[in-house]
């Protein structure tokens, strides 16, 4: 597991990798449309500002900056991961095919800008 200090940093710059637990799924790019779909929804819920955003199969790349006062980075996260397994469910079970979703871990890292 790995190791890191989450930062408490009100209003930072951020940058995460977060991956599935299966590293041979390519889930994420197979259904792009649905993880887009479920970061707009949480973003309209609790803002943030998508600096930079790569996603591969496995595991997705991310720099975000929180607004001024806000420091609640793994809320975001969680919810988007929440909500995507949840659609991701939804959707396959309308198509018939039964898989697991799982995320694995997420580590982050203050950038200075």
């Amino acid at each position: 597991m790995p190791r890191y200090i989450r930062s408490k940093r009100f209003g930072g710059t951020f940058f995460f990798t977060v991956t599935l637990k299966d590293r041979y799924s390519s889930v994420l790019v197979d259904h792009v449309d649905l993880l887009r779909e479920c970061v707009r929804h949480v973003k309209s819920k609790r803002p943030f500002d998508i600096i930079a955003w790569v996603v591969l199969p496995d595991h997705i790349h991310a720099i975000w900056r929180l607004l001024e006062g806000d420091n609640a980075f793994s809320i975001r996260w969680q919810l988007i991961k929440m909500l995507f397994t949840k659609k991701l469910k939804e959707r396959m079970y309308d198509r018939k095919v039964f898989g697991k979703v799982v995320f694995g871990s997420m580590r982050s890292s203050q950038m200075t800008i």
